[in-house]
């Protein structure tokens, strides 16, 4: 019915405020559970002034912690910026903790500033995405299967390990995640993106896996209220904040992902009609029934909790008992 995804951009918040932000998120997925939401999504950048959240692993944990059964992808971990052995390892626990409920895409990035801090070669991140995604495979299988040491250890709750995407939106993403047996989780549904992948696994030996490639006009940011136009009064200023930063960041490459808004004001951002929504109830079931699900970005630019529940609310309150009546 609906996922809901957090990224923690907390802007000009206190500790206090940033905290209480962290503490509903968590709370937010631990309600959710069983109320609809088929899946948490988190994702991860660096250098954020606006504090976009540097650990999705130690998030993911929280969450899995206080849930049983909600799927949990963290989208995208950047690959490059992490030692592939101690990831093997951070990944193996958190299987554990979850149960397996815990998938990845990995991602190069796109910023430089984010390799600076990290000390990676941001020109030769093609070859490092490479030597990193080989290690963590082979970490993993060989805790699964390994008897010599030193190896990681245990083996992972999932058996094999849990599952492993490769995200991105070029067709060297494609051959990437196929050349690796892995799946291929898509920015956007780029003509070619399908076949690269599917011809890049079986070149390997793999038979091609989960390929997800988003429509391009399938919006990925949306709140509802029943006054589509009171609801952008509300929450327009923390979609913008959301959209000018991304866009920002993705300045060379502006038509590069499905989650990319323009509008420069709250104004530009509702006419545009892109990946940033306010959905009414009757609009918001629809978009169900077309798409499979309705995604959520409760706490989207720093919106305070006290605002983002009443709107992740409005969801299970009142969208799905309309779809309900609609089918």
């Amino acid at each position: 019915m609906f996922m809901m995804r957090f990224d923690m951009r907390v802007p000009g918040m206190t500790a206090a405020q940033i905290a209480d932000q962290y503490q509903c998120a968590i709370e937010m997925a631990q309600w959710a559970e069983g109320k609809g939401c088929v899946g948490i999504g988190i994702s991860e950048h660096h250098c954020s002034e606006d504090g976009y959240t540097p650990s999705p692993l130690v998030l993911a944990s929280a969450m899995a912690a206080v849930t049983k059964s909600t799927p949990i992808m963290i989208a995208a971990a950047l690959l490059n910026l992490y030692d592939p052995v101690r990831l093997a390892e951070d990944m193996i626990v958190l299987d554990y903790v979850s149960r397996g409920r815990v998938s990845y895409v990995c991602g190069l990035g796109y910023r430089e500033v984010e390799y600076q801090l990290h000390g990676v070669d941001f020109e030769k991140r093609g070859a490092v995405a490479d030597e990193k995604l080989a290690a963590l495979l082979a970490a993993l299988k060989q805790a699964s299967e390994g008897t010599a040491m030193p190896r990681v250890t245990p083996a992972s709750f999932t058996p094999g390990r849990p599952m492993i995407n490769w995200g991105g939106g070029t067709k060297a993403a494609a051959r990437r995640a196929g050349h690796n047996g892995v799946g291929f989780v898509a920015q956007t549904s780029a003509p070619g993106l399908a076949e690269t992948y599917a011809a890049a696994a079986r070149e390997k030996g793999f038979e091609p896996g989960l390929c997800m490639l988003p429509p391009n006009d399938m919006p990925s940011i949306c709140f509802v209220h029943p006054d589509a136009n009171a609801g952008w009064r509300e929450v327009g200023q923390y979609m913008l904040v959301d959209a000018t930063s991304y866009a920002e960041w993705n300045k060379e490459n502006p038509h590069g992902a499905v989650s990319l808004s323009q509008g420069k004001t709250v104004e530009a951002l509702q006419a545009e009609r892109g990946a940033h929504r306010v959905y009414g109830i009757d609009e918001a079931a629809a978009q169900i029934k077309r798409w499979g699900r309705l995604g959520l970005h409760p706490l989207c630019g720093g919106c305070p909790p006290e605002l983002a529940w009443k709107y992740l609310r409005r969801v299970v309150d009142d969208v799905i008992p309309a779809l309900a009546k609609s089918s």
